[in-house]
């Protein structure tokens, strides 16, 4: 994620922690308070029906509105570059990717 500079106009600096390990997730369930936003980021592997949470984010309303900003200008950036990314017709990402009898 690209970073954004706070009101002040101050640049942060990033820290990642050595032998941090990268998540891939290809499922994210979203739920809400009135204070807070939780993103439970998953995996599913196709024929298993349960998805392991690899990673819980909680975020303010506020910070989840910058999330969403940085992410829509950081696609559109991301098919300026490569093309258009194209979304399959069925109802949901995950039944495209995970129909029973695939493989």
């Amino acid at each position: 994620m690209e970073n954004t500079p706070p009101p002040s106009g101050k640049q942060i600096k990033l820290e990642v922690p050595a032998g941090m390990e990268a998540l891939y997730s290809n499922q994210v369930l979203i739920a809400h308070t009135p204070s807070e936003l939780v993103f439970n980021f998953a995996q599913m592997i196709p024929g298993n029906a349960t998805a392991k949470v690899k990673a819980q984010v909680m975020m303010s309303p506020i910070g989840a509105k910058l999330l969403y900003r940085a992410l829509g200008d950081n696609l559109a950036k991301y098919e300026a570059n490569f093309g258009e990314i194209k979304l399959p017709g069925d109802p949901s990402l995950a039944e495209h990717l995970f129909r029973p009898g695939q493989g």
